[in-house]
């Protein structure tokens, strides 16, 4: 996009997120949605016109219209990054500047890379960098975060890093803390809260195997908070912050075993087990290999539906573990363990995890809208747009 479009597109904006609440709606402000492990942005694909949130629809766009007009900002952040950094990226993206990692990241690879920044001023940018997205962002105009998969855990990372801070991370604005208000809603898709066996399954069938692959599993740190055991730990560090109403959803693409008319794939699966749980037949194909019993075609190790493990300070992984959307375990995407958390009666709870349900039949890029035989994500949408609006 042109700088001229983009400082246009910046400027309407934030024009249009000091609108007044639509009739009948509590509050109008901006909602930001921020995408998950190997997501991409608005403008990574022009050509194709394939946008993560939505894929050939547009989800960003439906939730401005819808009941609207509402402000609705899709952020970027690394594909492959921890959550800290993640946070970091969002934080800068939105408030404008150029990110900071922290002192304790300077030799890390995202600091190693090109500096990410953002003009806070459109009209005083002579770097030409891109406009921030909303840097009027305090506690007196919040937002509400809507992020998927990944994009869940590293809103929570940046709500613990904005109330908080970090002091051994130095003295960038992010890590002094204090900033409470600033995020009035908290809503995670898919999310894996407690981390989710994909990685895990895979590395235990090569155990004793180089490769690319697995070697990529074992060092990637963000990898390791998408693991349960690595789940754990952020868990401990990012807090349920009693200042923000959250609300997760689940979603599963599988079913449990049976003889026959199960809505499952029979080709992966022909002969089924009640224990396990196996893909559906409209789960996106490329999933269905890991997400049942075993990994096909291997069946030498199971797969997302059938992993267990209960070594000594590893988290337990057992058959509650075992419904998936093909990414995430469904069990995981309700809130982080040991954290407060309900299942939502229509009236949302402050400092508390509000789950809005697990939507069957949804799997991973479903609930995104991608093209595939699955259900429409929109009634999903509407729906947190509702209750979002009527806090």
């Amino acid at each position: 996009m042109p700088r001229l479009l983009r400082t246009l597109f910046a400027m309407l904006s934030l024009m249009l997120a000091v609108l007044p609440a639509p009739a009948g709606a509590a509050n109008n402000d901006p909602i930001v949605l921020v995408h998950g492990f190997l997501g991409f942005g608005p403008d990574q694909f022009p050509r194709s016109g394939f946008l993560y949130w939505g894929g050939k629809g547009d989800v960003a766009a439906h939730l401005r219209a819808y009941k609207g007009p509402h402000t609705v900002f899709t952020s970027v952040v690394g594909a492959i990054a921890t959550n800290r950094e993640r946070a970091a990226e969002l934080y800068t993206q939105l408030k404008g500047g150029c990110v900071d990692y922290g002192a304790q990241h300077v030799d890390s690879e995202a600091n190693a890379k090109a500096p990410k920044c953002w003009a806070a001023d459109p009209l005083r940018n002579p770097q030409g960098y891109p406009p921030a997205l909303y840097p009027a962002w305090d506690a007196r105009h919040p937002l509400h975060m809507i992020g998927h998969s990944q994009g869940g855990t590293t809103i929570r990372a940046l709500v613990e890093l904005l109330e908080h801070g970090d002091v051994n991370a130095g003295n960038g604005d992010l890590y002094r803390g204090g900033k409470v208000g600033w995020i009035r809603s908290v809503t995670t898709i898919s999310t894996p809260h407690n981390g989710t066996t994909l990685r895990d399954a895979v590395l235990d069938i090569l155990p004793e195997l180089s490769s690319p692959l697995r070697d990529w599993l074992l060092a990637d740190a963000a990898n390791w908070e998408l693991a349960p055991d690595g789940a754990r730990t952020f868990n401990a560090w990012a807090r349920t912050s009693p200042n923000v109403v959250y609300f997760s959803i689940g979603t599963q693409a599988t079913e449990a075993g049976a003889r026959c008319c199960n809505n499952t794939d029979r080709l992966i699966a022909p002969l089924q087990n009640r224990y396990y749980q196996y893909p559906r037949t409209d789960m996106f194909a490329y999933y269905k290999t890991y997400a049942g019993e075993w990994i096909v075609p291997s069946m030498l190790q199971h797969g997302m539906g059938g992993y267990t493990q209960d070594a000594p300070g590893r988290v337990r992984i057992d058959s509650r573990w075992f419904p998936n959307d093909g990414v995430v375990n469904t069990v995981s995407m309700r809130a982080p363990a040991g954290h407060p958390v309900r299942d939502f009666d229509g009236t949302p709870v402050q400092g508390v995890w509000n789950y809005l349900g697990t939507y069957r039949g949804y799997d991973h890029f479903d609930v995104l809208g991608w093209p595939n035989e699955g259900p429409s994500a929109d009634p999903i949408y509407e729906r947190v747009s509702d209750i979002l609006f009527a806090l």
